[in-house]
């Protein structure tokens, strides 16, 4: 005779199992347990490996005074700056490009505006829950660092902070003005992601010498 156990119906009745069947649901479950686990660690681990590489591009673009190395061979962006803000001491590489798999990354540079410690309006987004989070304690009269692909640094301080629609496109606008245009999505702590507004960090360059013009 097979042993067998059981369980508990909705009725209160007894269901006997045989012990192999009960066997394969535990063992099931812990695949199961088990993948999650596995997967969580594996995103993890490929997020702290995309850091490690971004940040040898980097050093290797600035050794080159130009944005010529990827992190990864199928990249379809490359490290162009750095902004460090300085309360916080926090730092972080910009990529180029705000495609969804660039922010998937890192803080990116739109295309078309000027590039991190560069002369013009740098206009640089990133997700609210991961590198832009740090928007959220940004105070104004903070100051922000940025340091270009030639290795040079300029500073910035913080002197608007805005919720604007995300169709609201003047924040984007070239003035001749050099500044720092940081956006992320907004409310920081809204369940659902890409919702309609966007919260804007703007910052003007302090009087430590005109950025470099763009090359």
């Amino acid at each position: 005779m097979s042993a067998r156990g059981s369980i508990r119906r909705d009725d209160g009745r007894r269901l006997d199992l045989p012990e192999w069947l009960l066997a394969i649901a535990a063992l099931a479950m812990l695949a199961a347990g088990a993948w999650f686990v596995g997967d969580a660690a594996w995103i993890k681990g490929k997020a702290v490996l995309a850091q490690v590489l971004i940040q040898r591009a980097w050093a290797a673009n600035v050794d080159d005074g130009r944005p010529s190395e990827r992190p990864w061979s199928w990249a379809d962006t490359t490290p162009v700056g750095r902004l460090e803000f300085v309360r916080q001491r926090r730092s972080m590489i910009v990529l180029a490009g705000d495609s969804g798999r660039t922010l998937a990354f890192g803080p990116a540079q739109r295309p078309g505006s000027a590039r991190p410690g560069k002369a013009g309006n740098s206009v640089i987004s990133a997700h609210r829950d991961t590198h832009f989070a740090i928007l959220e304690d940004v105070r104004l009269g903070d100051l922000v660092k940025a340091e270009n692909i030639e290795g040079r640094t300029v500073t910035y301080r913080v002197d608007a902070l805005d919720v604007v629609d995300e169709h609201d496109l003047a924040v984007t606008e070239q003035r001749g003005i050099d500044r720092l245009t940081l956006v992320t999505c907004w409310p920081f702590d809204a369940i659902a992601p890409g919702g309609p507004w966007r919260y804007v960090v703007t910052a003007s360059r302090q009087q430590d010498g005109r950025p470099d013009e763009e090359t």
